[in-house]
């Protein structure tokens, strides 16, 4: 294969991955609202971020990115509380709201 094909598929690779990575990150940013929304709770910022990636195998043994997610969330208004959402593909893995307690 010659230089300008190779760095053609490295662009086309690169490309797919900023995509996929976007629809994702929709997916979890939806997850984030719902769960707050059950939860009762403030969905801060309107954002999500990525924390950690990683290759994971799925329940049919095929290689899937993992993706782990860290959000924001208020109980009182006037407060920050961490959320957290792990992907597994296109799969929601889990949805965690971490309450912290200030003394």
């Amino acid at each position: 294969m010659s230089p300008e094909g190779l760095l053609l598929l490295l662009l086309a690779a690169l490309a797919w991955f900023w995509w996929d990575g976007l629809q994702k990150r929709e997916i979890a940013l939806d997850s984030a609202r719902l769960a707050c929304e059950r939860a009762g709770v403030q969905f801060l910022d309107a954002s999500v971020a990525l924390r950690r990636l990683r290759l994971r195998r799925d329940d049919m043994q095929r290689a899937s990115f993992y993706r782990e997610f860290a959000f924001e969330y208020s109980t009182q208004g006037d407060d920050r509380q961490s959320g957290h959402i792990w992907l597994l593909g296109r799969r929601v893995v889990d949805v965690v709201l971490v309450e912290r307690s200030i003394h």
